[in-house]
């Protein structure tokens, strides 16, 4: 495929979506790592910012192989971004750029801890502890199943 006709197909939304994600989410996980590192802070409710390590993936699956987990994290990124980029405009793009920011936020924070974890911060009753780029991955996985399922096309290609 020539450059010039990937170029015209390549959406620029979401590219700027998931940089937003990406910086938004590094720089929570900046202060989350500053302000709770002593004591965890009451919001409001059943909400608390609370300090947390994740060596694993979602729900602390597979926490015994970092590894492997940002391995399989990076192909799966890295597929992710090969579609997404291509997205049509609208909630495809918005999901997508959601999806990929997340994703890549996450990828990030693993690659540059030692050892290699993802930072969580945001307690929610007795779920799990997640961060912001949990939030867009799972708001992208939602706004693309919403669009799939009525029948929007996903891609431009």
């Amino acid at each position: 495929m020539s450059r010039q006709r990937l170029a015209l197909h390549l959406n620029y939304t979401v590219i700027a979506v998931a940089l937003v994600v990406t910086v938004l989410d590094a720089l929570t996980k900046i202060w989350a790592r500053q302000v709770l590192a002593t004591h965890a802070v009451h919001v409001v409710g059943f909400v608390w910012w609370r300090l947390q390590y994740n060596a694993g993936v979602s729900f602390s699956i597979n926490s015994s192989g970092p590894l492997l987990t940002t391995i399989a994290t990076v192909v799966v990124a890295l597929a992710v971004v090969v579609v997404g980029v291509h997205a049509k405009p609208g909630a495809p793009a918005l999901g997508f750029g959601l999806l990929i920011g997340g994703g890549f936020a996450n990828v990030v924070d693993r690659l540059a801890a030692s050892p290699h974890r993802v930072t969580d911060f945001i307690a929610v009753s007795s779920f799990p502890v997640f961060n912001l780029a949990d939030v867009a991955i799972t708001a992208g996985f939602l706004v693309l199943l919403v669009a799939a399922l009525r029948g929007d096309k996903l891609v431009a290609r």
